[in-house]
């Protein structure tokens, strides 16, 4: 289709509207305690054009569908153009693609249910991302996770393209991008590969910025690090836990820095994504066999939509590093396919029950867990340092056993 001709103008206003707005909630993150966004990302966010990276996309429909699944709209400028031009500078994260299928945008469908497996991250997150990794002017960087490559563009915006290089796993996601970046005047060097090994040919890097996240750091990145450079990575598991950690590199294969504060979740590098656990009532069939007890600790303080929570389920993973919760009529199922355990919690009078199969006692784990942290004060994720050496990926804290990530693959 032809696009209106005053698309430059309705976007240039629609940008300038939302860094506006960006800066405004910048400078409360700062009165918050908060790493504010860098002044060169905004400046960066002020001069790329978000809505060449996406073309098309979803956003959800206000009600679910008869069985409960979420109704993913596609919206292109061909469909409703006031509406994708809004939603691209809106500060929110648009769905790009699902179970790694390949979209046709010139005819696309109303999607029910789904995994999302690619996306436009919001701008903000973008922006925080490339100000937590320090990076400055004249530092080569290297991207895990092109995505549509918007953020791309703002590396590139703001270094050159000559010091930007960007991988991604999905051969199809990574033309697209390639082809938004070149449109734009953005040269960088684009790869497809797994984030898991970085990119050889241009290594060291002064700084690794993921926009995915792992199970455990993996150790080709912190080898493509200059000593001193800095990985900032997203972590998580398969309790969906998530953190962010920055790492400086020794050089040496070796590395340690701070959990960084704040709730922010990233899409799992499809290496690192869980393992298919089939029907959670197959799992639980067995469990009536074993005798109940009284659950110490309710399910909630892992599932309640709080900060807390959050956080407190990334720490569980350290515990359970191979269990997924799965909640079935309200009964949260803990399924670990690794070691073929399970646990199930059960209301019981107010409180809950629990059962626990298999060699791993997995809820007897998280309760241990949660009461050291209860026991340390409740400590927040800036005040743990991950630790990465001969002896593995270890979370420390003064007050807290150590809690290992899984370990890496290589």
């Amino acid at each position: 289709m032809t696009l209106p001709p005053d698309l430059d103008t309705d976007a240039g206003a629609l940008r300038a509207a939302m860094v506006k707005g960006l800066a405004g909630a910048t400078a409360d993150a700062d009165a918050d305690a908060r790493c504010p966004v860098h002044p060169a990302w905004l400046a960066a966010a002020e001069k790329v054009p978000r809505h060449a990276f996406v073309p098309g996309f979803y956003l959800p429909a206000d009600e679910p569908d008869a069985q409960g699944l979420t109704v993913w709209e596609p919206v292109t400028a061909k469909l409703d153009y006031g509406r994708w031009l809004a939603a691209a500078y809106s500060d929110a994260t648009l769905i790009t693609q699902f179970d790694g299928e390949k979209t046709d945008w010139e005819r696309p469908a109303v999607r029910h249910g789904g995994a999302p497996t690619s996306s436009s991250t919001l701008p903000s997150l973008v922006l925080r991302m490339w100000s937590d990794a320090d990076v400055v002017e004249g530092h080569t960087v290297l991207e895990v996770g092109t995505g549509t490559g918007y953020s791309t563009a703002l590396a590139c915006e703001r270094l050159g393209s000559s010091h930007v290089g960007s991988v991604e796993v999905d051969a199809v996601r990574l033309e697209g991008a390639a082809d938004a970046l070149y449109g734009c005047g953005y040269t960088p060097v684009l790869a497809r590969a797994d984030g898991l090994y970085g990119y050889w040919p241009e290594a060291w890097f002064d700084r690794i910025v993921a926009a995915c996240s792992f199970r455990s750091v993996p150790p080709a990145l912190l080898s493509q690090t200059r000593p001193g450079g800095k990985v900032l990575l997203p972590l998580s598991g398969w309790l969906y836990g998530n953190a962010r950690v920055l790492l400086t590199a020794a050089g040496d294969g070796t590395a340690e820095g701070p959990l960084l504060p704040g709730t922010i979740s990233f899409m799992p590098a499809r290496a690192h994504a869980a393992p298919a656990y089939g029907n959670p009532s197959d799992w639980a069939a067995g469990l009536h066999e074993e005798p109940p007890r009284s659950a110490r600790h309710a399910p909630e303080r892992l599932t309640a939509a709080t900060e807390e929570a959050f956080h407190l389920r990334f720490l569980a993973q350290g515990a359970v590093p191979d269990a997924q919760l799965v909640t079935v009529d309200g009964a949260p199922h803990l399924i670990d396919v690794v070691s073929g355990s399970v646990a199930t919690l059960t209301p019981d009078s107010g409180a809950w029950s629990v059962r626990e199969g298999g060699p791993l006692k997995l809820w007897s784990r998280i309760e241990g867990l949660i009461d050291a942290f209860d026991a340390a004060g409740r400590p927040g994720p800036e005040t743990f340092t991950l630790r990465v050496d001969d002896d593995g990926q270890r979370l420390l804290h003064a007050r807290l056993p150590q809690l290992r990530l899984p370990q890496p693959v290589r």
